[in-house]
C-alpha cells in the first residue's frame, strides 16, 4: 500500500469514529480492517494490503487517537471563528491527520502533509475545504518554523555565551 492509500485508509476510519463511541469504533475499525484483507470492492487498495500495512494504520491510528486533545487545542487556537466542534467532521478528520504527522510523525515532512490533506479536502470535503485546510495548516506549519527558529536561536546564543564565559 502506498503511503497515500495508508493515508486515506487512516481518514477513513477516523471519519467512522467521530459517529461511533469508543467501543462501538474499536469494532468498526476491525471491521474496516478485515474488509481490506478479504478484499472487499468497497474499501479501497484491498487487493494489496500486507500485515504490514495493516499495522501502520492501526499505529497511525493510535497515535492520533494518544494526541486528539493537543491537536484539537491546537487546531481551536489556529482557526479563528471554527472551533473544531463546528468543524465538517471531513475537514476536522483531515486535519488531525495532517496535524499529528506535521507534529508527531518525522517520517512525514511538513510539506507533504499538508500537500496530501489538500488532496483528500478535494476528494471528499466541500468546496471550500481545500482552502480551509490549507489555511489552517499553512498557520500552524509557520508557528512551528518560526517556533523552531526562535529555539535554534535561543541555543545558539545560550552555546555563545556559554563559550564566552569559559574563556
Amino acid at each position: 500500500m502506498k503511503r497515500s492509500e495508508l493515508r486515506e485508509t487512516v481518514f477513513r476510519i477516523l471519519f467512522m469514529r467521530q459517529f461511533n463511541t469508543e467501543e462501538e469504533m474499536k469494532e468498526q475499525a476491525a471491521l474496516y480492517l478485515d474488509g481490506l484483507k478479504e478484499g472487499r470492492e468497497e474499501v479501497p487498495y484491498s487487493e494489496y494490503v500486507t500485515a504490514e500495512d495493516e499495522a501502520a494504520v492501526a499505529e497511525k491510528l493510535g497515535g492520533i487517537m494518544k494526541h486528539i486533545p493537543e491537536i484539537d487545542t491546537l487546531l481551536n487556537q489556529t482557526s479563528r471563528g471554527w472551533k473544531t466542534s463546528r468543524m465538517a467532521k471531513v475537514d476536522l478528520s483531515i486535519l488531525r491527520l495532517a496535524v499529528y504527522e506535521m507534529k508527531y510523525d518525522d517520517a512525514v515532512p511538513t510539506g507533504v502533509a499538508i500537500n496530501e490533506a489538500v488532496e483528500l479536502a478535494k476528494h471528499y470535503g466541500g468546496e471550500e475545504s481545500p482552502s480551509f485546510i490549507n489555511g489552517i495548516l499553512g498557520k500552524i506549519a509557520r508557528a512551528g518554523s518560526e517556533d523552531g527558529a526562535e529555539s535554534e536561536t535561543s541555543d545558539a546564543g545560550k552555546r555563545q555565551k556559554e563559550s564566552g564565559a569559559s574563556e
